[in-house]
């Protein structure tokens, strides 16, 4: 089973992939469409409902944590996309697949904005959402791109 925060970062992307194809929506107005159609169509818990669902229910997910990536990646949309235009030197971020663009931005927002995120659970997390739900060559892209942030933007931690 997903845990909690893994599942937090499904969402997320789930609400930044809706974002990037809809940018006329903002933070709020893709976290409340996504968490309507995962409620109604999924069944995902609340935090006001009982915790214990029992056998094989989606893990609750950590809303808090989905809105402050969702929202700390809106925020900083604009000095992502700059890094990761550096970083991706033979890819225009445009011609990235969105799936793949937004695991990186999630991401780098991790490593440069969540301190208390360790450098290796931001850089896993990324590779197991590419692996689930970008292209075949995604997990390695996203591994090659946020290895590569880690070592230009010396990132330690």
């Amino acid at each position: 089973m997903v845990g909690p925060r893994r599942r937090a970062r499904e969402i997320a992307l789930q609400v930044l992939h809706v974002m990037d194809v809809s940018p006329e929506l903002d933070a709020d107005a893709a976290l409340a469409r996504v968490f309507g159609h995962l409620v109604t169509a999924r069944g995902i818990v609340e935090e006001d409902e009982d915790a214990e669902s029992g056998g094989d229910a989606p893990a609750r997910p950590d809303r808090a944590l989905v809105e402050e990536l969702v929202r700390g990646v809106g925020a900083r949309h604009v000095e992502l996309d700059e890094v990761l235009t550096r970083l991706s030197r033979n890819w225009r971020i445009e011609r990235m697949a969105v799936v793949e663009r937004n695991i990186i931005r999630l991401a780098l927002w991790e490593l440069l904005h969540a301190p208390a995120v360790p450098v290796n659970v931001a850089i896993n997390e990324a590779i197991e959402l590419a692996k689930r739900f970008g292209t075949a060559e995604g997990a390695a892209f996203v591994n090659g791109l946020l290895d590569r942030a880690v070592t230009e933007l010396e990132i330690r931690r």
